[in-house]
């Protein structure tokens, strides 16, 4: 059996355990990272599904990720919220750090919010900023997409150009506006972890035209655009990664944990305001 075919396995098993509990079908899909899965506590009428009663769903050992699926009302639309995902960091490869958007799409969601806590390169920016994700860096030196490919789904080459849906960029800052959120707009760049970078790495990084680094999503996002998905990505920054500035003692779990929770309100102020317009 190949990767992919023994992923497809996996997620058929997965979407079978799944309609055990519900059978609607998601209008949206919400990756939470790291302190932001309170927003799925938010959903009305929910269905919540530990990832350890799905078999064969990865199972997220990160602090911070609850490892629950929630799926419920929001602003009029049927949303499916992962509390937390799965970090190559964690020992998972990319085809599993991918499972959970193949398993949203198998169950027919379209579109897709990817979200994560990261850190800030951009030296004009600051912690507890808000940064609509505009292209991206891969620098985990992985794809999920390595492998035998399944043509019902997607083309092997998938184009990444205007990954991240330039109509939903345009309601991001329209809703961000009107909240007096002011949202930063720049590049992800995503490295596998799980150590943070050193100073000569975070250069390199800024140099490159990254303004933020962390170590999620992007393996999300290609896996999310190869089965033709519309992606809005959202970044909170929870420190400061710059490398001339700061000892950068402070950057540890519970701190950018905490960080991510005191952005969590204009967070979740956001994202209601952009799911009434998607």
């Amino acid at each position: 059996m190949s990767l992919t075919t023994d992923i497809l396995a996996r997620v058929s098993s997965i979407k079978t355990a799944w309609q055990n509990h519900s059978q609607l079908v998601p209008d949206v899909a919400i990756i939470l990272g790291s302190g932001l899965g309170p927003l799925a506590e938010q959903l009305e009428n929910p269905v919540i599904v530990a990832y350890k009663d799905l078999p064969g769903f990865p199972l997220s050992t990160a602090p911070g990720h609850a490892g629950r699926a929630v799926l419920g009302q929001l602003e009029g639309k049927t949303v499916l919220a992962f509390q937390g995902r799965v970090h190559v960091y964690e020992g998972y490869t990319a085809q599993e750090a991918a499972i959970p958007v193949r398993f949203a799409h198998a169950i027919g969601a379209k579109k897709l919010i990817l979200s994560n806590a990261c850190g800030g390169l951009n030296p004009a920016w600051h912690t507890g900023d808000i940064m609509l994700q505009t292209d991206y860096i891969n620098f985990t030196g992985m794809n999920p997409l390595i492998g035998s490919n399944d043509p019902p789904l997607g083309e092997r080459f998938v184009p990444m150009l205007d990954a991240y849906d330039p109509e939903y960029r345009v309601i991001a800052k329209e809703v961000a506006r009107a909240q007096n959120i002011e949202l930063r707009e720049g590049t992800y760049l995503a490295v596998s972890g799980p150590t943070y970078a050193p100073r000569a790495e975070l250069r390199m990084f800024r140099t490159l035209g990254a303004d933020t680094i962390g170590m999620s999503t992007v393996l999300e996002l290609i896996m999310a655009r190869y089965l033709n998905m519309r992606v809005l990505g959202l970044s909170a920054i929870t420190d400061m990664a710059v490398a001339d500035q700061g000892d950068h003692s402070g950057t540890t779990e519970q701190a950018v944990i905490e960080t991510a929770q005191s952005i969590a309100p204009r967070f979740q102020n956001l994202v209601r305001g952009i799911l009434k317009k998607l």
